[in-house]
Parts: structure tokens; C-alpha cells; sequence
């Protein structure tokens, strides 16, 4: 005799099909190897925080379209320097800039989560995406260097697209590109508004990868999101609350 929890679980198979995961800071440790850019950059990197919020704001124009990726980062390290007092032009900033970023891809690397949890994620027979806001050569170049130029059965990149996360329209790009509906598709980034709550409006499963454990500020309802603080939290949470059961023998794979 069927029970009535085998007929939920017959009409309510398991929903999720793809993960679609944030490249920076998600994937790639980003954050440490533009602190060791600029330390090479300075001697030391007890600036990072001025820099942090200098790239916040000079990024925010790149995203939006107000400035191309290569004028944003110059115009970025003038302003940076002359938060210091230090009034360059445009040529020494490119100079100085680029010093940086040569120093910035030689430190490129994964965190040591990541290879695992994509292993795990393709043996259960998950479909992977890329979903980033960036320029195009920019991260497929990153990917290569790190070994992941062909991880994803899709890369979605805002510069190639001409829209970027949180817009939902990159996300419905994702879920095209995999050939899926945003209700089969998970994402996983680093970004709690842009990435995990941009993602849910977008009716994806939106996963906030809170690595350096933050607090999360008040939500409504709506915008309340699963967090993991590492990659290896990824498997039990698709399991125990997004997908189904059926996938619960695999989830030591990924240990």
C-alpha cells in the first residue's frame, strides 16, 4: 500500500538540477590575492580597507556601465592614492595598476573546497554554471589559470550579456543556458544581496556562501536564504533542504 508520504514524494520529485555558483570570492580566493597585489604593490597591505571600499564604489560604475572594466581599475588606483595625498595621473596610475594586477593573477587560486564540491556535484549528476559580473576575457582568462576552462556546462558572464546580478535576467540566462527552469536551478555566491536574494527573486534557490561568517542583516521574510560558510556545507544542505532524499546516499562523496 502506498503511503501518503510516498505519493508527496512521487508527485514532488527532486527539483534541483543545476548549480549555478558566483566565480569570485565564491570559487577563486579573490580577496587574498588582491591583498597580496597590493602588498607587493605598497610593502605592506594595512591599506586594504581604504581599497576595499575604493573598489566598491569604482566597481559599482564598471557593473552599470558607467566605465569600461580597464578605465574603471586605472581611475580606481588614482583614487585610491589620492585618498593618501597622492594626486597621479592617469599614465602612472595605469603603470602602477598594472604592476598590481600582474601581482594579483600570479596569486590566483581556489579555495580548497572547491574541487571536491564539484566533483560531488557531477557525480550526483548535477549541471554546473558559471554566473559572474565581470568582463568576458577577463574571467575566462581567471578560469583557465585556475584549472576550471572546462568545469561548467555554461559561463555566464555579464560583460558578454550586457546585464549583471542581481538583475534576474542573468539568472533566466543561467537557467536557458543549462536548458532548465529557475526552479530546478540553485546558486551559490559569496554576495548575499547580489548573489543568494538576487537568485531567489529570480525563482532560483539562492545560497549564500558567508565564508568569513558575517552577520546577516534583518530580513523580511522573503528575503531569508539558506547560508553555508564553506563549499563542503553544500552537499547536506541540497540534500536535507532543496532537493530530495534520493541524493542522500552521494553526499559522502563529498567528503
Amino acid at each position: 500500500m502506498t503511503s501518503a508520504a510516498d505519493e508527496s514524494k512521487s508527485r514532488n520529485p527532486a527539483q534541483i538540477k543545476a548549480v549555478c555558483l558566483d566565480i569570485d570570492d565564491t570559487l577563486l580566493d579573490s580577496q587574498s590575492a588582491a591583498r597580496s597585489s597590493l602588498r607587493e604593490l605598497l610593502g605592506t597591505d594595512r591599506a586594504w580597507p581604504v581599497w576595499e571600499r575604493t573598489t566598491d564604489r569604482y566597481y559599482a560604475r564598471f557593473v552599470t556601465g558607467q566605465m569600461p572594466f580597464d578605465v574603471m581599475c586605472v581611475e580606481r588606483t588614482r583614487a585610491f592614492f589620492a585618498a593618501f595625498g597622492e594626486d597621479i595621473d592617469y599614465a602612472e596610475a595605469q603603470s602602477r595598476e598594472n604592476q598590481r594586477m600582474e601581482a594579483m593573477q600570479r596569486a590566483w587560486g581556489l579555495f580548497d573546497d572547491v574541487l571536491d564540491s564539484l566533483d560531488w556535484m557531477r557525480a550526483t549528476g548535477l549541471r554546473l554554471a558559471a554566473v559572474t559580473n565581470a568582463p568576458s576575457a577577463y574571467q575566462r582568462k581567471k578560469l583557465a589559470a585556475v584549472g576550471l576552462a572546462d568545469a561548467f556546462d555554461a559561463v555566464v558572464i555579464s560583460g558578454e550579456i550586457g546585464v549583471a546580478k542581481p538583475d534576474p535576467r542573468i539568472f533566466h540566462a543561467a537557467c536557458d543556458s543549462l536548458g532548465l527552469q529557475p526552479h530546478e536551478v540553485a546558486h551559490v555566491g559569496d554576495k548575499l544581496t547580489t548573489d543568494a536574494r538576487g537568485a531567489a527573486r529570480a525563482g532560483l534557490s539562492g545560497i549564500w556562501l558567508n565564508r568569513h561568517r558575517i552577520p546577516a542583516p534583518r530580513a523580511h521574510a522573503e528575503d531569508t536564504v539558506p547560508t553555508i560558510t564553506s563549499l563542503e556545507e553544500l552537499p547536506e544542505l541540497l540534500v536535507t533542504e532543496i532537493a530530495a532524499p534520493a541524493l542522500a546516499d552521494l553526499v559522502g562523496q563529498a567528503r
